[in-house]
């Protein structure tokens, strides 16, 4: 089964390679695995929860807390507590809280894995989160601290929630960094449903599209075949945030080249990008027939099958930064343009399907995001900037982009992607218990 651009490792090639010097940034490749499984270090910064480096295995030296209790300095500059976790207690080291920008130490002294949160104490808001802490190693948690109530929160794997000592800061001028209240699934749950329910228009609206596409195969006008090939391509795209669920269909519908020895040859070479490939490289339409035939029964076989299917409702937040992070990987490098040139045109329907997502998502994120505001500003500026190399209808190829225009698409796309990992992280079910 070919890879898709969808969570695909390897390298996607033969397609063509831009002409433009300039290469986008790449993000981490995308995995199916639930967001739950991942080990990640958290902390909320910018209004919402971004990843951090984690420190690996082993202690930390040079940092901690002094004989006293009280804080110590690092070479950062910055103040840094110990803090011990425990199956038995939570929080205990931090007897001398002070406000400003400051570092814990935690230190896992128990036999098992924790999740550790620095909760507000009254409402129970997440300041910062560690996940994934083993025993017997210490992690940073980096936050900034005012006047408030806080409590360490222990999630020890397979043992109770322990809530350790409420610290009370006051008398200080230091403006707390932003918290969020954690997502449960079972708030996640109404806007994955009426997402699932869009999805099932767009493969009535993708099924019909792939008809039009195969009748004019199936008749030999390829002129009109091209013609339709990019909007039922369009209408998968924007389908994003499903890519996971669709399973093997995904495959056979937007499969690349990746992982087939026999590159656009293979027999396991199927899909939108098989027909693209004939469609403008020179195949007959006798060629092209079974290719178009497949493409159509396999997308019949997904609209069929789609009501029966059930998205994870913990995996929605992640995906609606996947959408992008993976145009920017797979469309902006032009590693999935097998002849049509429309890569730009794919990721502004990949833009179009995180709208609707966020959209979906919006009544949950617009309490916990401050920025929430800023992302739609984000998404307006890469819609101009894409609109604009929209020639009413023919899309300018990614080989003749100016260097201003790449750097702007560059841009504008990588700053986005870089604010949507927010929404993946405020959007992360976080257990209570």
């Amino acid at each position: 089964m070919p890879e898709t651009a969808r969570g695909a490792e390897a390298d996607a090639g033969p397609g063509p390679t831009p002409a433009s010097e300039l290469t986008p940034p790449t993000p981490e490749p995308r995995t199916d695995q639930p967001r739950t499984s991942r080990r990640r270090t958290m902390l909320l910064a910018a209004g919402a929860l971004v990843a951090v480096a984690a420190v690996g295995a082993g202690v930390l030296t040079a940092r901690g807390t002094g004989s006293d209790g009280k804080a110590t300095a690092a070479a950062d500059g910055l103040p840094h507590t110990a803090v011990e976790v425990a199956t038995s207690g939570c929080g205990s080291g931090w007897t001398h809280p002070q406000a400003g920008h400051q570092v814990f130490e935690l230190h896992n002294t128990s036999s098992t894995a924790a999740e550790v949160y620095l909760t507000d104490a009254k409402t129970g808001a997440v300041y910062g989160e560690v996940e994934g802490l083993a025993p017997g190693t210490v992690r940073p948690l980096g936050v900034t601290l005012g006047n408030g109530s806080y409590a360490f929160k222990c999630l020890p794997d397979d043992a109770d929630a322990v809530t350790g000592p409420t610290v009370r800061i006051s008398g200080s001028k230091v403006k707390s960094g932003p918290a969020a209240m954690p997502i449960t699934q079972q708030e996640l749950i109404p806007p994955t449903l009426s997402y699932q329910k869009w999805i099932q228009a767009r493969t009535v609206e993708l099924a019909q599209k792939t008809d039009e596409l195969r009748a004019a195969v199936d008749r030999g006008d390829l002129a009109a075949a091209r013609k339709a090939w990019l909007p039922a391509h369009l209408v998968y795209e924007r389908m994003g945030a499903a890519y996971g669920t669709f399973g093997d269909s995904d495959g056979a519908i937007n499969g690349t080249t990746a992982g087939l020895s026999g590159g656009v040859h293979d027999a396991g070479f199927t899909g939108f990008h098989r027909v693209e490939y004939g469609l403008w490289h020179g195949e007959s339409a006798s060629g092209l027939r079974g290719p178009a035939d497949q493409l159509a029964k396999d997308v019949r076989a997904l609209e069929s099958s789609w009501p029966a299917q059930r998205m994870d409702p913990a995996d929605t937040g992640l995906r609606a930064h996947e959408i992008l992070e993976n145009t920017v990987q797979f469309e902006l490098t032009g590693r999935t343009d097998y002849g049509s040139g429309t890569n730009l045109a794919t990721a502004r329907a990949n833009l179009d399907g995180t709208r609707v997502l966020l959209g979906y998502l919006g009544p949950l994120l617009k309490t916990r995001d401050t920025g929430f505001a800023e992302l739609g500003d984000w998404m307006d500026r890469a819609q101009h900037t894409l609109d604009g190399l929209d020639h009413s209808g023919k899309w300018t190829p990614l080989s003749q982009l100016s260097r201003p225009q790449r750097e702007k698409v560059d841009a504008d796309l990588g700053g986005l992607v870089e604010r949507l990992a927010d929404v993946a992280a405020l959007t992360d079910v976080r257990r209570t218990a």
